[in-house]
C-alpha cells in the first residue's frame, strides 16, 4: 500500500470540496473494497477524506410514501428495517444474498453501488486491463471469460458489475441524490448511474470528481411478490454468475432486472412486458444484441432458467 494523507470529513460539502479540489484524492467509509484495492496497489489514493461521521446514516419516509436510505446505512441496517422488509423485500434478499455478515456490517448503501469489478484482469497487475490501466488492452476478450459480461460490452472490455443490492435498486426504481464540489445537489437515476464501458470502461458510473452520494430514494412501493434469486459456484460468499431481482404482479405482469450479465444491473423494459408469456421471450428480447464469448455464453440460457425458476414460484 502506497503512503496517502487522510482527513474527517465535517460536512457533505465540505467532503465534496476536499476531494473534488484534490487530484487523487477519494471518500472512504465502510472501505470493503477499497481497502483491498490499495493493499494491491490497484488504487492508489493520494489523500483519504474520510466521511464515517457525517450523518447519512438513518432511513426516513419522504413525503410520496417512499423511503429515503442515507449512503452510509449500513447493508445489514438497510436489509433488517422494518419497511424495507415489508414493501421492498426484493432489496432485502439482494443484500443478503451478497458477500458475509461481516462485510455487510462495514459495507455502506453509496459503497455498495461504487464497487468494483471483479474480472480477474482488473486485480492482476501483470496482466493487460482497460479499467485499471487505459490504453493497455482487456486481457479477458480473448482469455479467461467464464464470469464476464455477455451484452453492453466493447472491444476495450467486457467486466461485470459484481454487485447485488443495485440489481433490486434498480427494479425498484431507485434514484441516487448526490452533491458535488460547488456545493449544488442533483439527482440520478438508477438506470442511469453505472456505465456501459464504451470507449471509456475506466468510468464505472457518471459521478464526476469530487460528487458525493448522500442517499438513495425509493419511491412508493408498487407491491407485488418481491424475488432474488442468485446463481454462482458456491452458496455463499461468492459474486453471481446470473441473478434475477423481480417484482410480480396479478396476471403475471411485473419488473425484472438481471445481474452478472454485464457492466451494469441489466433491465430492458420492453422485454419485461412479456413476462406474461415466459421467460424465454423476456430473454430473447433483453437479451437481445448480446455477444458472449465461448466461454461464458452458458450465461444466456442460465439468465432464463433462473428467470422460469422465479416465474413458477410466483404462480405458486
Amino acid at each position: 500500500m502506497k503512503a496517502f494523507t487522510y482527513e474527517r470529513a465535517t460536512s457533505p460539502e465540505q467532503a465534496a470540496a476536499a476531494v473534488g479540489g484534490n487530484e487523487g484524492a477519494k471518500f472512504i467509509a465502510g472501505g470493503t473494497n477499497l481497502l483491498d484495492l490499495m493493499k494491491l496497489q490497484i488504487e492508489t489514493p493520494t489523500h483519504l477524506v474520510d466521511v464515517q461521521d457525517l450523518a447519512l446514516d438513518r432511513i426516513e419516509d419522504t413525503d410520496d410514501g417512499g423511503v429515503r436510505i442515507g449512503a452510509l446505512v449500513s447493508n445489514t441496517a438497510l436489509a433488517a428495517d422494518s419497511r424495507i422488509r415489508r414493501d421492498y423485500a426484493v432489496l432485502t434478499r439482494a443484500i443478503v444474498a451478497g458477500a458475509s455478515g461481516q462485510l455487510r456490517n462495514k459495507a455502506t448503501t453509496a459503497g455498495n453501488l461504487l464497487q468494483r469489478t471483479r474480472c480477474p484482469y482488473f486485480y492482476d497487475p501483470n496482466m493487460p486491463c482497460n479499467k485499471r490501466a487505459p490504453g493497455t488492452g482487456c486481457g479477458a476478450a480473448e482469455g479467461f471469460s467464464r464470469q464476464l459480461a455477455v451484452i453492453g460490452t466493447s472491444d476495450l472490455c467486457i467486466a461485470t458489475y459484481p454487485g447485488d443490492m443495485a440489481v433490486a435498486l434498480r427494479v425498484l426504481d431507485a434514484t441516487v441524490e448526490t452533491v458535488q464540489p460547488d456545493g449544488s445537489r442533483r439527482s440520478i437515476a438508477i438506470a442511469d448511474f453505472h456505465r456501459l464501458p464504451g470507449d471509456e470502461p475506466w468510468r464505472d458510473n457518471v459521478l464526476q470528481d469530487g460528487e458525493l452520494i448522500t442517499a438513495v430514494t425509493l419511491p412508493r412501493s408498487i407491491g407485488g411478490r418481491h424475488f432474488y434469486h442468485k446463481v454462482r459456484d458456491r452458496s455463499s460468499y461468492a459474486f453471481a454468475l446470473v441473478s434475477v431481482a423481480a417484482v410480480i404482479g396479478n396476471e403475471g405482469k411485473g419488473r425484472v432486472a438481471f445481474g452478472g450479465v454485464a457492466a451494469k444491473p441489466w433491465r430492458v423494459e420492453e422485454a419485461e412486458a412479456l413476462l406474461p408469456e415466459g421467460a424465454k421471450a423476456v430473454v430473447e428480447r433483453a437479451f437481445a444484441g448480446a455477444k458472449p464469448t465461448a466461454e461464458n455464453q452458458y450465461k444466456i440460457t442460465l439468465a432464463e432458467r433462473t428467470l422460469a425458476g422465479v416465474i413458477a414460484e410466483a404462480k405458486g
